[in-house]
């Protein structure tokens, strides 16, 4: 009697377990391996005033004990600094730490930019980048060249094919694929951005601005792909107007494992097969949960009767 107790607790076990698995599996995050080779923290650079990662150039300037200033707060500045390989990886998140701010409260431009490009280290008119390019470009546009509904700063992505040019005189605006208004300047909480990107499935910007560990979602753009070989770079630059442009620090995460299954892009429909299917699933489940814990009554009362008739 003893050994029939047992199996069908073990049944029990399997059966519970089972449910939990369901629960705790449906919202996993995906599983990371740090890539040093894009990632970049104090004091930036070795004992030769180098960097074995990355490289920095034009006006950029490091300081050891704070950051890396893309530009000062000075007019008709550029600053660089890129990968000097390109990442590899079918799916990463980039996470990134930065500044901007300057002496004057309304006046000062022109912002800054992060890039995922085929191309790496040239001087340009899109903040501190080549036009024409071709990846990914994510500007945080802080000037404002022409009146907009929506406020600034304002952070949004741009994908080049090596041939559309940036469209200055309205900030991008024929050239956005998503984007989102953040008070990113003069900030007393740390700034960082979160890029994460599964390719052909969506990249995903989040922004901490407001409170610390609070990101906020930016923009979502579904069924993105950006060139299989792209360098990791970031660029400011100022004009009339200008601005500090900094880089705390860089951490690039290769991610191993598929897209979380609580993505669900908005021009997916789920499958009405794979909701009867699992619909399906959680009766029969429902149903073995209720014959277990009948027989276990079942067991208990037989074995109540032989231990009275003992006696």
């Amino acid at each position: 009697m003893k050994v029939l107790f047992k199996c069908f607790a073990l049944l029990g076990l399997a059966i519970c377990s089972t449910f939990a698995f369901d629960a705790t599996t449906e919202d996993d995050g995906g599983q990371v391996i740090p890539l040093r080779t894009h990632s970049i923290y104090m004091p930036y650079i070795d004992q030769d005033l180098q960097s074995r990662w990355f490289d920095f150039g034009a006006d950029a300037v490091i300081n050891t004990n704070k950051h890396i200033r893309l530009t000062h707060d000075r007019q008709s500045q550029t600053g660089w600094l890129w990968s000097r390989l390109p990442i590899t990886s079918t799916n990463w998140q980039v996470e990134f730490e930065f500044n901007i701010d300057g002496q004057h409260p309304t006046l000062h431009g022109d912002g800054m930019a992060v890039w995922f490009t085929s191309e790496r280290a040239k001087v340009g008119p899109v903040f501190g980048f080549i036009d024409r390019f071709e990846g990914l470009g994510i500007f945080f546009d802080t000037y404002a060249n022409s009146r907009h509904p929506h406020s600034f700063p304002y952070v949004m992505a741009m994908i080049g094919d090596g041939k559309t040019e940036y469209d200055h005189d309205f900030d991008g605006k024929k050239n956005e694929v998503a984007g989102c208004e953040a008070d990113i300047r003069s900030k007393q909480v740390a700034t960082k951005a979160r890029i994460t990107y599964y390719k052909n499935t969506y990249l995903e910007v989040k922004l901490q601005y407001k409170a610390w560990d609070q990101w906020e979602p930016c923009f979502t753009i579904p069924n993105v792909t950006i060139p299989s070989v792209a360098y990791l770079g970031f660029t400011a630059l100022t004009g009339e107007v200008s601005d500090n442009h900094d880089i705390i620090s860089i951490t690039t995460n290769n991610i191993v494992s598929v897209p979380p299954r609580s993505y669900k892009p908005s021009v997916r429909q789920q499958d009405p097969s794979s909701s009867s299917w699992f619909g399906l699933l959680f009766i029969l489940k429902l149903i073995a949960t209720s014959a277990f814990l009948g027989v276990l009554v079942l067991v208990y009362r037989m074995y109540k009767n032989q231990s009275n008739k003992r006696f």
